[in-house]
């Protein structure tokens, strides 16, 4: 067949895993960018009860203790881990099959369990995203008027801690204004669509499988 365009047919779906310290407004960025790029965004698992204003399949799959470790004994997630007595985890299925289907997946979840995901899925694109300050990190959490001065104070310490792992990831993004991070976001993957070395052999074979039916029409 005359035309075909094997660029687009052997385009495959990108892993974008996003972090960053609480305060830093990864989720606000997030946001700007699912709607930017047309990006999937992956829905997590999660024990916990749902809190007002939250759906079922839209902010998390809100599940039983039981059905949640049992899909971790059946190797259904990405990462998972427990925090404050709840389970939270990224489903595997949803991921690994948007991503065949060649749709992009976004992953918004915390530095530890980016670290889970790279070692299975090292091909990922992992992006930082920072404050443009502590100053700053610390008046966007007081601002929130949820935690005393302590459980900031510990916040900021944890945040810190956390930045030290920055150097296993791709980029790193400073969130001054969200809607220019967005924006980086939106360069960063389409620049990594146009890699050299995803699928591009496969590409060229198409080309010259291509070319032999031009030269050779009763093929």
């Amino acid at each position: 067949m005359y035309g075909r365009d094997f660029a687009n047919t052997m385009k495959k779906g990108l892993l974008f895993v996003v972090s960053g310290p609480s305060g830093a407004g990864k989720g606000t960025v997030c946001g700007a960018f699912v709607k930017r790029a047309g990006i999937s965004l992956s829905i997590s698992m999660t024990t916990r009860k749902p809190r007002p204003g939250e759906t079922d399949g839209e902010d998390y799959y809100f599940v039983s203790e039981e059905r949640f470790l049992k899909t971790v004994s059946d190797g259904g997630f990405l990462e998972y881990a427990k925090v404050y007595d709840h389970y939270y985890g990224t489903p595997k299925a949803p991921v690994t099959t948007r991503l065949a289907s060649g749709i992009d997946v976004l992953l918004e979840i915390d530095t530890q369990g980016a670290l889970k995901v790279k070692s299975e899925w090292p091909d990922g694109i992992f992006v930082y995203i920072l404050p443009p300050s502590i100053r700053e990190l610390r008046r966007r959490i007081t601002d929130r008027g949820a935690e005393t001065q302590a459980e900031i104070a510990l916040r900021i310490g944890e945040s810190l801690k956390e930045m030290e792992c920055i150097d296993q990831y791709n980029y790193c993004v400073v969130n001054e204004r969200f809607e220019a991070a967005a924006n980086v976001l939106t360069a960063i993957l389409t620049a990594e669509h146009a890699r050299i070395g995803r699928d591009i052999h496969e590409t060229i074979r198409m080309y010259k499988e291509e070319t032999r039916c031009y030269t050779h029409p009763s093929i």
